[in-house]
C-alpha cells in the first residue's frame, strides 16, 4: 500500500517550435493536439506502406513473411496503443478546427481500418452509449453481472461482444432513438467487412495480416481495457464514477498514450483535455479519498488485468495508493478488492400489469 506524493505523468504537450509547427496548430481546435499529427504521420509512412508491400505480387516467400511480422509488430506494439488512445481523445473532442472537418475523417476512415476498427463503431459505441450508461445495466458492454477476476467471465464476456456486440448496440442506439449514430454504426461495420470481402480476392492471406487479425486484437484489446476500467464496482454505489472505474499513475503508459490511466476523471469529465487529468486527481484528491477510490501507481492497464486473472491481490495491494487513509494494512486492501470484484446483478426487469 502506498501514500500518494508525486506524479510523473505528462501535463504538457509538444512545444511549438518549427514552422512545421505552426501551420499544423493553425488546422487545430486545440494547439495541444499537436502530437496527434506526428503520430497519424508516423503511422501513415509506416503503416499503410508495409500494407501494400504484402499485396505486391513480387514480394513471396521469405521477403512476404517477413514483411507481415515486421507489419503486426508495428501495428501491434508499436501503435496500436497510442493510435488507439488518440483516436478515442479525437472521438470526445474535436480533432481539427471546422473549417478543416474533412480532416476529421481521416483517423476513423483511412487510418482506423488497419486497426481492425471499423469506420465509426467506435464513436457510436464509446460515446452513444458506454458513456451515456456509464457502464450500468443499459450498457451493453457492461462488467456488472461478472466475476471480474475470473478469467472463464471474462472469456465469456469477450465472445458475446464478439460475436453478438456489433448487434445489440445497433439495438440499443434505435431503441434510445440515436438513429444517425445506429445507421452510421450498420455502414461502418458493413463496409468494413465489404472491403475486407473485396481484398480476400485480391490477396486473403495479405488481408488476414493487414485487417482480419488486427481486427481480432483490438476487439480483445479494447474488451480488456474495459474489463479493468470497470473491474472494482461499488455494489451500493455502481453508478458513482469514483467507485465504478480505476486510475492508474506514474506509469509509462501515461506518457504512450496520452494520459489513458485517468479513467476516473475522464468519466467525471470526457471532454477534459488529455493533459489536465494529473491535475485534475491533485485538486480532487479528498473526493478520491472519500469515495476510496481504486488509485494504482506504477501498473498499467495489462499488469492490472495479468494480476487480477493469476489473483495476485497482493502485488495489486503493494501498487494500491490510498489517498484518504482509509486502511491500515495490505491485508484491508485485499479484503476491499476483493470485495469490489464481485457480480453485480441487474435489477429485474419491471413488467406492466
Amino acid at each position: 500500500m502506498l501514500a500518494f506524493s508525486t506524479q510523473s505523468d505528462p501535463e504538457t504537450s509538444r512545444e511549438v517550435t518549427t514552422r512545421l509547427d505552426r501551420l499544423f496548430v493553425s488546422l487545430l481546435n486545440d494547439p495541444r493536439d499537436l502530437p496527434f499529427v506526428y503520430l497519424g504521420l508516423r503511422v501513415t509512412f509506416s503503416l499503410i506502406p508495409l500494407a501494400v508491400l504484402l499485396y505486391m505480387p513480387f514480394v513471396t516467400g521469405v521477403l512476404w513473411w517477413a514483411i507481415a511480422l515486421v507489419y503486426l509488430f508495428v501495428n501491434n506494439v508499436t501503435f496500436k496503443g497510442p493510435f488507439g488512445l488518440m483516436l478515442h481523445c479525437t472521438t470526445h473532442r474535436r480533432f481539427f478546427r471546422k473549417e478543416f472537418d474533412i480532416l476529421n475523417h481521416y483517423l476513423p476512415w483511412v487510418l482506423a481500418p488497419f486497426f481492425g476498427q471499423s469506420p465509426e463503431t467506435y464513436r457510436a459505441h464509446h460515446i452513444g452509449m458506454h458513456h451515456v450508461e456509464n457502464n450500468l445495466e443499459p450498457d451493453e458492454s457492461s462488467t456488472m453481472p461478472y466475476q471480474r477476476d475470473s478469467g472463464r467471465d471474462f472469456i465469456k464476456y469477450f465472445l458475446r461482444f464478439l460475436f453478438t456486440g456489433i448487434f445489440t448496440l445497433v439495438q440499443y442506439l434505435f431503441s434510445r432513438n440515436r438513429n444517425k449514430l445506429a445507421w452510421q454504426t450498420v455502414r461502418g461495420e458493413l463496409l468494413f467487412i465489404l472491403f475486407c470481402t473485396v481484398m480476400c480476392f485480391v490477396n486473403w492471406q495479405a488481408t488476414l495480416v493487414a485487417f482480419i487479425l488486427p481486427f481480432l486484437a483490438f476487439r480483445l484489446v479494447a474488451m480488456a481495457g474495459n474489463w479493468v476500467q470497470h473491474t472494482f464496482i461499488c455494489p451500493e454505489e455502481p453508478g458513482n464514477d469514483y467507485r465504478n472505474s480505476i486510475t492508474c499513475i506514474n506509469v509509462k503508459f501515461n506518457r504512450k498514450c496520452w494520459n489513458d490511466g485517468y479513467h476516473i476523471s475522464h468519466h467525471i469529465n470526457p471532454m477534459m483535455h488529455w493533459t489536465e487529468h494529473p491535475k485534475f486527481f491533485r485538486d480532487h484528491l479528498a473526493e478520491f479519498g472519500k469515495n476510496r477510490s481504486v488509485i494504482f501507481a506504477g501498473l498499467n492497464y495489462t499488469d492490472v488485468f495479468i494480476l487480477l486473472l493469476r489473483d495476485r491481490y497482493d502485488l495489486l495491494a503493494k501498487r494500491f495508493v490510498d489517498v484518504g487513509n482509509n486502511f491500515k494494512d495490505d491485508g484491508e486492501v485485499i479484503s476491499f478488492l476483493q470485495s469490489r470484484v464481485t457480480p453485480i446483478p441487474f435489477a429485474p426487469a419491471v413488467v406492466p400489469v
